[in-house]
């Protein structure tokens, strides 16, 4: 929940505080501010320590030209789980105008991609701090940096995952740290902004109009989403009631309308297998980008306009990866990795709605995909490192840690799981994974121990082998499926 504000500083004890900020500077120069991290073994200066957020309130201005930077003020609620001198967020490609904490100016330098802060005082351990930040967001893509803001044809949206949300806004940039977002965009007449989670407002003024989202849930940075077009945004309801809100070009909304109508279907096909739909909203905003992905932003999943309009794109092809988004509002998006290498359980479980729509929706059998992902599966593990322990990636790389072995490498895994425990045990598990650990992070030694509880026998065997190991184990109930010959493989489409 957002944090209560500190009360306001008395005036003769404010200007004390702000001379002896001077100080608290001069004494910090002693020790040069440095990037910090949280450790995590793929990305290790994500995040930062000694402090929780609890909300961001984020606010953009928006000029109606997408090469130029965005005006912008980040608002930061936390909780300090440790005595701080210096407060490190996750910052890059931006310029600081100024800096507050609790409402009193405070020093800033840069480290590496972090925005260091010194306080005027020090802050004490378990209490709560606010951290606002006057800055620009630019939209053009730092060299050799994919992500953050994403240049459509009539404007911008986000794509911020797995690193990059902190190339749009200062935040401590890390799926551990969840938090509830209030986001404001201000954009001229003609332009139309929408943002994860419900409208809270809309104000008219000479500057255009100023709109608001609230979350009602917590959400990780790399799951944020604004859009910024010449839009429309189409209204219909999904099962429950559930308000469903798609955002597509204006001109193009006729054309695409088809393709919006079968989101509440499957909304409902995907309750049947793993329980209600955990967020308060839902929709597809189709973009005007050349992106090369689709992301399931939370509530908000962005596509390239693209894939409902090439023909080159089966049907059945294009619902399965509309499912594929919308599953992970349950898988990665509620129910978040703890750390990036927890990514396969996000992505097989995706991949495996997407296969299994496939298979009862359009007749593409999930056991002849399974099977040419388990003849591919040795060389995914040699390439990219097993499903649960993918190796870091390659500077400046797009594909990034978004590798076949946590795709279809991961649902073959999901797959072996189903054969060793059962169809009913199986499903048991996932409806119990997205039940237990809403609105939270989980870890893959926690859905390890739920599906040994959920199957009655230690399975900890199982998982080292299919999760850790360099060769892909026998497959249970298979034991014909073996590995494919490099030069026969069969490629599995993606």
């Amino acid at each position: 929940m957002p944090l209560t504000p500190r009360p306001r500083v008395p005036r003769r004890i404010r200007a004390a505080l702000l001379g002896s900020a001077v100080a608290v500077c001069l004494l910090a120069a002693s020790a040069p501010p440095a990037p910090l991290g949280i450790g995590d073994r793929l990305f290790p200066y994500l995040g930062n320590p000694g402090y929780d957020v609890s909300s961001y309130d984020l606010d953009f201005t928006y000029s109606g030209d997408n090469g130029k930077p965005l005006q912008a003020v980040t608002t930061i609620d936390a909780r300090t789980t440790r005595d701080l001198d210096r407060v490190n967020l996750d910052f890059a490609h931006g310029t600081v105008d100024s800096v507050e904490v609790d409402g009193l100016p405070a020093a800033f330098a840069e480290a590496g991609e972090d925005l260091v802060i010194t306080p005027a005082t020090p802050l004490p351990g378990h209490s709560r701090m606010r951290i606002t930040v006057h800055h620009t967001s630019d939209p053009v893509p730092a060299k050799g940096r994919d992500g953050g803001w994403v240049r459509t044809a009539d404007g911008l949206a986000m794509a911020n995952q797995a690193d990059v949300a902190h190339l749009v806004f200062p935040c401590n940039d890390h799926p551990s740290d969840k938090a509830m977002f209030t986001i404001r965009v201000t954009a001229p007449d003609g332009y139309t902004a929408v943002a994860n989670g419900l409208p809270a407002g809309a104000h008219r003024d000479a500057r255009g109009t100023t709109w608001t989202y609230r979350t009602r849930h917590p959400m990780a940075t790399e799951l944020t989403q604004v859009s910024i077009g010449r839009s429309a945004v189409l209204h219909r309801d999904g099962p429950h009631g559930l308000p469903v809100r798609d955002v597509v070009p204006t001109r193009d909304r006729d054309e695409l309308e088809p393709w919006l109508a079968k989101t509440p279907g499957q909304i409902a096909w995907m309750e049947s297998k793993v329980g209600p739909y955990p967020f308060e909203t839902y929709g597809v905003l189709m973009a005007s980008a050349a992106t090369g992905f689709e992301l399931e932003t939370q509530t908000l999943s962005l596509f390239e306009k693209d894939l409902f309009t090439d023909p080159a794109y089966p049907k059945w092809y294009v619902e399965s990866i509309m499912v594929h988004e919308l599953s992970h509002q349950w898988f990665g998006d509620s129910v978040s990795p703890r750390v990036w290498s927890d990514l396969w359980l996000n992505e097989g479980h995706a991949t495996w709605y997407e296969a299994l729509y496939a298979e009862e929706k359009a007749g593409e059998p999930m056991e002849a995909r399974m099977k040419a992902a388990y003849g591919v599966s040795d060389r995914w593990r040699a390439s990219g490192g097993p499903p649960a322990l993918p190796k870091p990636p390659e500077p400046g790389q797009k594909i990034g840690i978004f590798r076949a072995n946590v795709y279809d490498g991961a649902a073959l895994v999901l797959y072996a799981l189903r054969q060793e425990i059962g169809r009913p045990a199986f499903e048991r598990l996932e409806r119990a994974w997205v039940r237990v650990h809403r609105d939270g992070t989980a870890t893959t030694a926690d859905f390890e121990r739920l599906a040994s509880q959920i199957a009655g026998r230690d399975l900890s065997g199982f998982f080292k082998a299919w999760l850790y190991g360099e060769r892909t184990p026998p497959m249970p109930g298979h034991p014909d499926w073996k590995p494919t010959p490099a030069q026969t493989a069969r490629t599995v489409k993606k």
